[in-house]
């Protein structure tokens, strides 16, 4: 069975958090929080909370045993972008844009 959970207008790039959940990918889940508590990225704390609520959702929703979980898909696609201006010489302005990710995730326990 399948459960999913998505995390929404996090404030870091999504280029940036897809370098942490190419770490996760296809991995049973203790491992993959084992890997996201020893990374050295801003991103790593929301994407473990991410996976530590699909797991809950599947453990009190669904009644799964946490422990045969594994992540079967986790994805980022790009969410709303700031715009934010800096001032520049001769009275120009310099367009700064703050991205924002959007960041879904499916556990599984192989089972249909």
């Amino acid at each position: 069975m399948e459960v999913k959970a998505h995390l929404r207008s996090i404030r870091i790039s999504p280029r940036k958090v897809r370098l942490v959940t190419d770490l996760i990918r296809n991995k049973k889940v203790g491992e993959a929080i084992v890997i996201l508590n020893n990374i050295n990225k801003k991103s790593s704390l929301p994407v473990q909370k991410l996976v530590k609520s699909a797991v809950a959702n599947a453990v009190n929703n669904n009644g799964l045993d946490a422990d045969k979980l594994f992540i079967k898909e986790i994805f980022v696609n790009e969410g709303p972008t700031l715009k934010r201006f800096r001032p520049r010489a001769h009275g120009r302005a310099y367009e700064i844009l703050k991205r924002t990710s959007h960041v879904a995730i499916t556990v599984s326990d192989g089972q249909k």
